[in-house]
C-alpha cells in the first residue's frame, strides 16, 4: 500500500468483496433457448400438469371469490360444516380434473407454436392459426379455475367469505378491535367473530 494509506485501510480494501458485475442488459433471455418449450419454464409445465392455479384465478381470488383449494386448507378456521366440506371437495376434484386436461391442451398448443418457429419456415397463415389455438387453450384453462371460484363462493356464508379474506391476508381482521360507537357484542356477532370467553369476577 502507499505510505499515505494506513495498513488497516489497505487490509479492509483487500477483504471487501468485489462489486458484482451488472448483467448484460442485451441478454435477458440467455439460456432460455434450451427450454423444451420456449414460452414455458419447467416449473410452469409442472404447475399446468398438476392442475394448479398458475395465477390464472387472481381476478376471483383477490375480489372476494375464494378458491376451493385454500378453502379446504382453512376448513377448520372457517368452521365449515360437513356438507360444505363435501361440496367444496367435489368442486376441487372437478377443478383438478378439468384443469389438468386444459393444461395439457395449453402445453401442446405452446409446443406446436414453438416447433413451428424452430422449423424455420412458419407461414403467416400457420402462425395465425397456432396463436389463436394457444390463446384459446389458455382462455379455456383460465375459465376452469375462475368457474370453480364462483361455485365455491356459493357454498360459503358471507361471514366465512369475510373470514377467508382475513386469513389469506387480503383484509384487516374486524375481530381484532371494535370501532368506537359500536356495541362490542353486536359488532362481533355481525362480523362472525368467535365468542369471547366469559370473565369471572373475583
Amino acid at each position: 500500500c502507499p505510505m499515505r494509506i494506513s495498513p488497516a485501510l489497505c487490509l479492509a480494501a483487500v477483504l471487501l468483496p468485489a462489486p458484482a458485475l451488472p448483467e448484460n442488459p442485451h441478454q435477458p433471455y440467455a439460456g432460455l433457448q434450451t427450454r423444451d418449450i420456449a414460452a414455458l419454464s419447467s416449473q410452469d409445465i409442472a404447475e399446468l400438469e398438476a392442475g394448479r392455479g398458475w395465477g390464472l384465478a387472481l381476478a376471483a381470488e383477490l375480489n372476494g371469490y375464494p378458491g376451493p383449494t385454500h378453502v379446504l386448507e382453512l376448513a377448520e378456521q372457517l368452521q365449515l360444516s360437513g356438507d360444505q366440506i363435501a361440496q367444496v371437495t367435489q368442486i376441487f376434484g372437478a377443478m383438478q380434473a378439468d384443469a389438468k386436461a386444459a393444461g395439457a391442451q395449453m402445453i401442446a398448443a405452446e409446443r406446436a407454436l414453438d416447433r413451428a418457429f424452430r422449423g424455420g419456415d412458419v407461414t403467416p397463415d400457420q402462425l395465425s392459426r397456432l396463436v389463436r389455438h394457444a390463446a384459446a387453450a389458455r382462455g379455456h384453462l383460465r375459465l376452469q379455475h375462475l368457474a370453480r371460484h364462483l361455485e365455491t363462493r356459493a357454498v360459503l356464508s358471507q361471514e366465512q367469505i369475510l373470514r377467508y379474506q382475513v386469513l389469506r391476508g387480503y383484509a384487516a381482521d374486524p375481530c381484532a378491535s371494535v370501532p368506537d360507537g359500536h356495541d362490542p357484542q353486536m359488532w362481533r356477532r355481525h362480523n362472525g367473530c368467535p365468542a369471547q370467553p366469559a370473565t369471572q369476577d373475583n
